[in-house]
């Protein structure tokens, strides 16, 4: 099983305490690897968590500095645990603009876990869900220009395999926190068949329990991807 997390409200978390914004995404963080340990426990295999897209870079440069600032914390802190936990680290989004500490340490983290396989934990920085298909494209049209993929060819897989997420299945279910109903840019060719599930839960104040209660309801749902299933035929 595939889950994928928009994680908001931070932020907001902070501010209705009368806290600086910065002290949320503290909270996050934690919130980040309460979820992360409890989620084999529930079947998932795959979790996807939003960090920073590309659209982040807006926030005040102070705030964005804080960001990198605590998830270059929080995975060399943790790399050494996860990988003993095996779970395998991979990043989707783009590098570009990124801090070199930033790159440095993906790499150092992917490296350290590459062979780790209880859970893959993609995490989503400099990503958008835009600009990914934007680069998948190029990348089919420069296969074609080369001649290594024929115009007939290209279909559903052949774009996947070309896109961030070409190491694992799509996502089964997409979780937003934070009260928004909307996908803000996030994985836009991978959901098409994903179920939705929107919670007023701030996102440090959201649980391993609410995440096993949005789980359990997903395993109850009759997914016929646009056909019929067998008890309807």
């Amino acid at each position: 099983m595939h889950v994928a997390i928009i994680m908001d409200g931070n932020g907001r978390w902070a501010t209705n305490r009368g806290l600086p914004r910065v002290m949320g995404h503290r909270r996050g963080v934690k919130a980040v690897e309460d979820i992360v340990k409890f989620a084999p426990s529930i079947g998932i295999d795959v979790i996807t968590l939003y960090a920073f897209s590309t659209e982040n870079w807006k926030r005040p440069a102070k705030e964005v500095e804080t960001l990198f600032r605590l998830f270059k914390f929080f995975f060399v802190q943790k790399a050494q645990e996860f990988k003993r936990l095996g779970f395998k680290v991979c990043f989707i989004g783009s590098r570009v603009g990124l801090p070199a500490a930033i790159t440095q340490t993906m790499d150092h983290v992917s490296d350290l876990t590459q062979d780790c396989q209880r859970m893959t934990v993609n995490i989503a920085i400099n990503y958008g869900g835009q600009a990914e298909i934007l680069d998948a494209t190029k990348i089919i049209a420069q296969q074609v220009a080369d001649g290594t993929l024929s115009v007939d060819d290209i279909d559903e897989t052949a774009f996947s395999n070309a896109t961030h997420l070409a190491h694992c299945a799509a996502p089964d279910l997409i979780v937003r926190t934070g009260g928004d109903v909307r996908l803000s840019n996030f994985l836009l060719w991978h959901v098409a068949y994903s179920e939705l599930s929107f919670s007023d839960t701030l996102w440090p104040d959201y649980t391993p329990a609410e995440l096993s209660a949005v789980v359990n309801d997903f395993a109850s749902k009759d997914r016929r991807f646009g056909g019929l299933t067998k008890k309807a035929v």
